[in-house]
């Protein structure tokens, strides 16, 4: 593909432009943690592009080594940080929104509100060093930004189930086996074969795309907003719990967490 055209954002989100495909780039090195504010940022980016008519599909990546390590809850000792969690689901459901082709170029972990993002996407670029965590149980709380919905209808309830209890990651090439992603490839190739997949999107009818998009997706942003909401009720009620202090703390000290 041709050299990008960039355009404005901020120093934590940028855009570019290469004929009808955006690429949105999030920088918050060196994890790329999400936080409420770039949540909101990206979700106004978000739907900027889409009331463009000249952009027909999205890339979203990332700078550096991480995709995105999820929520910082080192923060404070409450374990929290920074987020509200209502506040912050408010706008990461606003993602959701979006009618375009949305391509995720994960290049490095995608760990929890990270997976969140990457299971947003439509399609899924990896490579081998590419890891996937659902890890809310290991820090003690229930799954979170509509992957309770999202996860099970990508890859089913019993593979889903699996990965939300043990909190385990997988990588890349067991990604692309159990279905969470579409293609595997060396990692400085990620990019450029999502780009290159949005390209191919972007060369089809912008109608008949977004009309096929909305006829197999139906109330997909509704059903994620439905199931965010019972995520965000139980998790309100454990973070304060003793299990939750102890996943934050086990994950601070690089250590299995002791559950009481």
């Amino acid at each position: 593909m041709s050299a990008d055209n960039h355009a404005d954002t901020d120093a934590e989100l940028t855009v570019s432009k290469d004929g009808h495909v955006a690429t949105v780039t999030i920088r918050r090195p060196p994890y790329n943690y999400a936080n409420t504010d770039m949540i909101r940022r990206l979700a106004d980016l978000f739907a900027e592009l889409d009331a463009q008519t000249d952009c027909r599909a999205i890339v979203l990546t990332s700078e550096g080594k991480t995709f995105c390590a999820g929520a910082d809850f080192s923060l404070n000792s409450g374990g929290a940080g920074a987020i509200d969690p209502a506040l912050f689901y408010h706008q990461a459901m606003r993602l959701f929104d979006v009618r375009k082709p949305i391509v995720a170029a994960v290049q490095g972990a995608a760990i929890g509100a990270g997976a969140g993002l990457a299971l947003l996407a439509d399609f899924r670029i990896v490579c081998p060093e590419t890891r996937f965590s659902f890890n809310f149980n290991r820090l003690g709380f229930h799954p979170g930004f509509g992957l309770s919905h999202t996860l099970p209808r990508l890859i089913g309830i019993q593979k889903a189930s699996l990965l939300f209890y043990t909190g385990r990651r997988i990588d890349g090439t067991e990604a692309v086996r159990i279905g969470l992603a579409e293609e595997l490839v060396a990692k400085d190739d990620v990019l450029s074969r999502a780009r290159q997949l949005a390209g191919e999107i972007a060369a089809s009818s912008p109608g008949a795309v977004q009309s096929t998009r909305q006829t197999l997706h139906g109330d997909l942003a509704e059903q994620v907003r439905r199931v965010n909401a019972r995520e965000l009720e139980v998790q309100l009620k454990q973070f304060g719990s003793a299990d939750f202090q102890e996943g934050v703390r086990a994950m601070a000290e690089r250590r299995l967490p002791v559950f009481q």
